[in-house]
């Protein structure tokens, strides 16, 4: 009794990006979940299908589910939506994977609807289903994995994101080294109050980057991507953090930090070249530890969430 299949890719993100906690965000290549949703005759959102991940298929416990419960509830269709889930980016690998099935559902959802929403409003609705994962509303990763490119979350309250444009020859890599963070553990060491000192150091290293985005100033970018709120608090979970930052430094990378709450860690270079030196160094590093991982080298996804 089907009446529309539709499949859907929903790529990995990098957030924070050193400077940006949770406002700043990119979308990357080569890595993505796919999910597939049906119409059916039955009202309501129905999860059906999980691969490759360990997770509810109660819609109210599972981030895709309650993403695209939000999408659906909003215009209450006479038919109901089926959704399989096959999981690519593991659970906790700090490159977006709870975002990425938000991002996916409110997406498919939307499309089954006859796109009521723009890519930009569904953020609002995936949102609520990353707040299920990490304890709080924060976009940094949806909104790149929905809009692709760079994201700049200006202010949540009203929601105001911002794309930025992509340097043609900037690449990242990312180590994820097969350790699980929690969202939620990493924002526990974090402290609510910080330095004036360090503000300004932040604020200037940010609006640093974004002007190096903008004008594709490679250097500036680099003088940029530096953290002096989360990392110094943060790198403590990551085993070998120190080694593999002075490892990818030596090889030339623009700038290298903790991609998301971690454990993954990303650098941002200019050219594949540079790109490809960087991955033979973080895999140096973790070749000589008892931690399997995984590298991916990717330049910038600009598409986001899509159709397959």
């Amino acid at each position: 009794m089907y009446m529309e299949e539709i499949k859907v890719f929903c790529p990995a993100t990098i957030a924070n990006l050193n400077c940006g906690f949770d406002v700043l965000g990119v979308c990357i290549n080569g890595i993505g979940d796919e999910m597939i949703f049906r119409k059916t005759n039955q009202k309501g959102i129905k999860i059906v299908k999980i691969e490759g991940a360990n997770l509810p298929y109660e819609t109210h416990l599972n981030v895709a589910g309650v993403a695209a419960q939000a999408v659906y509830n909003a215009i209450n269709p006479s038919f109901g939506i089926e959704i399989e889930i096959y999981k690519k980016i593991k659970a906790g690998s700090g490159i977006g994977s709870s975002s990425a099935s938000a991002a996916g559902a409110a997406f498919g959802v939307n499309e089954l609807l006859g796109k009521p929403f723009t890519k930009k409003e569904l953020i609002g609705f995936a949102i609520k289903g990353e707040a299920l994962a990490s304890g709080s509303e924060h976009a940094d990763n949806v909104a790149p994995c929905m809009l692709g490119g760079f994201t700049l979350i200006r202010s949540y309250n009203p929601l105001d994101i911002i794309e930025i444009p992509a340097p043609k020859s900037l690449y990242a890599v990312v180590l994820h080294p097969h350790i699980e963070i929690k969202t939620a553990d990493a924002r526990a060491l974090l402290s609510p109050n910080v330095s004036l000192k360090n503000a300004v150091e932040q604020s200037g290293n940010l609006a640093g980057l974004i002007a190096g985005l903008y004008t594709s100033d490679y250097q500036l970018i680099g003088r940029s991507l530096i953290d002096k709120l989360v990392e110094p608090l943060r790198k403590q979970l990551i085993p070998y953090f120190d080694e593999v930052k002075t490892g990818v430094e030596n090889a030339g990378a623009l700038g290298f930090g903790i991609s998301g709450a971690g454990p993954s860690m990303f650098a941002l270079c200019y050219g594949e070249d540079t790109a490809n030196k960087v991955n033979q160094a973080m895999n140096i590093v973790y070749s000589n530890t008892k931690i399997s991982f995984d590298v991916y080298l990717s330049s910038v996804n600009t598409k986001g969430v899509e159709l397959l």
